[in-house]
C-alpha cells in the first residue's frame, strides 16, 4: 500500500477511535506532504497544481516532520517546558512509526569504514569526500547528527 494511502487509512482509524493526537499528527503529516507536492511542481508547467510525491518522497516528509519535533524537544527541555516536550515526543512517537529503522551507532560505524576506504580518505580533512557518500547512502536511515559524529570520530 502506498505511503499516502496509509496515512489516510491511519487518520480514519485515528478519527473514529478517537485518539486526538494520532488525528492531529496525522492531518498535519499530510499537510505536509501536500505542501510538499504544490512545493514541487515544474514552474514550467503552469496548468499543474501539484506533483504527486512517490513513497521516497513522503518519507523525506516524513523524516524532516521527525527532525523538527526532536529538536522542538530539546528546545523545550532546556526551556523547562516539559509539558510541551511531551506533547512533540508524542507526535514524534507516531512519526516514527512511518520511518524505516534507524540503524545502530557500530552500523554506521562500519558503512563510515567501507566509504572511508571507498574514497581513499585520509583524514579529517577529506571528510568533504566522505559525508555527501554516507549521506546518500544511509538516507532515511540514519540522522546527519549521528553521521556526522562516527565521522568526525573516525
Amino acid at each position: 500500500m502506498p505511503l499516502k494511502q496509509q496515512l489516510a487509512t491511519d487518520l480514519q482509524d485515528a478519527i473514529r477511535s478517537g485518539d486526538d493526537v494520532r488525528k492531529g499528527t496525522i492531518r498535519m503529516l499530510m499537510t505536509a506532504v501536500q505542501n510538499a507536492e504544490i512545493a514541487a511542481v515544474n514552474v514550467k508547467d503552469p496548468d499543474a497544481t501539484r506533483q504527486e510525491l512517490d513513497d521516497d518522497g513522503v518519507l523525506a516528509v516524513i523524516a524532516k516532520q521527525a527532525k523538527q519535533r526532536r529538536e522542538s524537544i530539546e528546545e523545550f527541555q532546556k526551556a523547562n517546558r516539559a509539558d510541551l516536550a511531551d506533547k512533540e515526543a508524542a507526535e514524534l512517537k507516531i512519526l516514527e512509526t512511518y520511518l524505516p529503522a534507524m540503524l545502530s551507532r557500530d552500523e554506521i560505524v562500519a558503512a563510515t569504514r567501507a566509504v572511508i576506504a571507498e574514497t581513499s580518505a585520509s583524514g579529517p580533512a577529506d571528510k568533504g569526500k566522505v559525508m555527501p557518500v554516507l549521506m546518500k547512502r544511509l538516507a532515511g536511515q540514519a540522522d546527519g547528527r549521528s553521521i556526522n559524529e562516527v565521522v568526525t570520530d573516525a
